[in-house]
């Protein structure tokens, strides 16, 4: 297994000099950053700055069963931040090399051709960094009785047809790839750095980014990055500049959070929104936070009586209504960590209805609408970059969402009806065919309105939970241009899912590593022109 004993170009960030310079500076060493670097590094200096540890060498983010308990790890050098929308919705932004690909469910699966084609990406390009991509983290899974059963009862209830094995996204029932292996272990955007050129890179971790540092264009009031100020684990402080060459950029990729925050403490966002802050407005963008969204997740947990194995997302049903249809199983589901996942439990136990740990097993079969629509904003709470901003993303504020949810929640319930659903059998008692949807739910921990009127639209707002599938903050052509260049400044991008407009295909991780390897080429091309 690949460990950061390989890398030895990443450090520490306690170990870095007071000032060095680089003809790239990477912010944040996540999901496309890792991607993007080890491109750049074949033709030119890099810095990487990541404010979280490594993910090698640690269990929880390297195997599969612990999916879970890294969600619930809430210590200060958790990979996973927790922070909760003003939605009310638990959720987490990564804090660890190789960004949301080290603590997601694996699931790895294409953009549709008419999203490629929508942004305006060179088609041959974005194959070839595809295939640059899955040399080193995607894999064909192998399909237990759970994600077997599930993709027969999609089929049986008409979401076809079937596309089998496949990267591509299509409508229909399909098997996508993983980023997990054979033997449960989890390759990382971390593991593209075997990609670079290790005398041209250095990524240096629990380094957290505080400043971009911008100055004036000879000649022009147009202003331009030159540097950065970060801290290390100790407080230490360090300057990192750009060597003086007009082609030399710094690049913002620190996650849908991090990215439009980051640019509003360095002076670009919204004026008045800086100046309540404090912060010197470098550049008065409206736009900046704007435009964010999630994509709701809406699930179903359905008991079994013996444990199940274990598998996370591989099965998806993309339906004609635009809902995707995923689902896992094997990991026990308990309310000490239930309440971390979704405000439906917590009513329950709060008011002691159930005991804190009370363990089911099963499994769960999970709907997440396209697109959004919805849409939200992020603003600044403090001036502290390791603290979350507030966001919110207005889950169902748009009917067209909403009713996506339905038609994806009707889906499950034929599905779990369906008779090869039925056949699925845990020791020697059968899985029941439900009669209704909410009756794989235990009767205690039902929602409060359900009853003789239930109603699925009343189900999706109060059960709504994230899929981890947020983006925006940073979107092309109103943060960035179509190069992702920062709008009205030099030297200065965001490549990173917070310039999406939408989140592509039915997990958006493997775009974002596409994107970091695509716009690394894009880059070094115009450098030798």
């Amino acid at each position: 297994m690949y460990t950061d004993r390989y890398y030895t170009f990443m450090k520490d960030a306690t170990s870095a000099p007071a000032v060095e310079r680089y003809d790239y500076i990477i912010i944040g060493g996540g999901t496309a950053s890792c991607p993007l670097a080890a491109t750049l590094s074949q033709n030119a200096t890099v810095l990487v700055l990541e404010r979280g540890g490594s993910p090698y060498d640690n269990p929880s983010v390297t195997n599969i069963t612990s999916f879970l308990s890294t969600l619930l790890d809430l210590t200060p050098n958790s990979p996973a931040q927790l922070f909760i929308s003003e939605d009310g919705v638990y959720n987490h932004r990564p804090r660890v090399l190789g960004g949301g690909s080290s603590i997601n469910a694996g699931f790895y699966t294409r953009a549709s051709a008419e999203f490629v084609e929508k942004a305006g990406w060179d088609k041959t390009l974005v194959e070839e960094s595809y295939e640059w991509v899955e040399k080193k983290v995607a894999f064909k899974p192998v399909l237990g009785p759970w994600q077997s059963a599930v993709r027969d009862g999609l089929l049986e209830e008409g979401v076809s047809p079937n596309n089998g094995f496949t990267f591509e996204h299509l409508h229909g029932t399909k098997v996508g790839g993983t980023i997990f292996d054979k033997q449960g272990h989890r390759h990382t955007a971390a593991n593209l750095l075997q990609y670079a050129d290790p005398k041209k890179i250095v990524v240096y971790l629990r380094a957290t980014v505080h400043k971009i540092l911008f100055r004036n264009k000879p000649g022009m009031s147009r202003r331009e990055a030159y540097g950065v100020i970060y801290k290390d684990w100790n407080g230490g402080v360090h300057r990192a500049l750009l060597i003086d060459n007009s082609k030399n950029e710094i690049i913002v990729s620190a996650g849908a959070l991090g990215s439009p925050q980051l640019l509003m403490l360095s002076g670009i966002g919204p004026a008045n929104h800086l100046k309540a802050h404090r912060i010197p407005v470098v550049m008065d963008q409206p736009m900046v936070g704007q435009g964010m969204s999630d994509n709701s997740m809406n699930l179903v947990f359905i008991p079994s009586p013996n444990p199940v194995e274990v598998s996370l997302v591989q099965t998806v049903g993309i339906t004609s209504s635009n809902s995707f249809i995923e689902a896992a199983s094997g990991l026990s589901i308990s309310l000490s960590w239930a309440k971390i996942l979704t405000k439906y439990f917590q009513p329950f136990i709060n008011q002691k209805v159930v005991p804190d740990n009370l363990t089911i097993n099963g499994g769960v079969i999970l709907q997440k609408i396209d697109g959004p629509l919805s849409t939200g904003h992020l603003q600044l709470k403090n001036t502290n970059p390791a603290d979350n901003p507030s966001v919110t993303f207005n889950y169902y504020k748009e009917e067209q969402d909403l009713n996506k949810c339905v038609e994806g929640m009707k889906t499950i319930k034929k599905v779990i009806m369906s008779k090869a659903f039925s056949k699925l059998r845990y020791g020697q008692i059968p899985v029941q065919v439900y009669t209704s949807l909410i009756s794989v739910v235990p009767l205690n921990l039902r929602p409060r309105h359900i009853g003789d009127s239930f109603s699925l639209e009343q189900f999706c707002k109060d059960t709504v939970m994230t899929i981890w599938h947020y983006h925006g903050g940073c979107q092309v052509g109103k943060v960035v241009d179509n190069e992702y260049k920062v709008l009205r400044v030099d030297a200065l991008r965001v490549v990173d899912g917070s310039t999406f407009l939408a989140s592509p295909g039915t997990n958006p991780q493997a775009t974002v590593m596409m994107l970091g390897r695509y716009m690394g080429s894009r880059i070094l091309r115009a450098r030798v022109y």
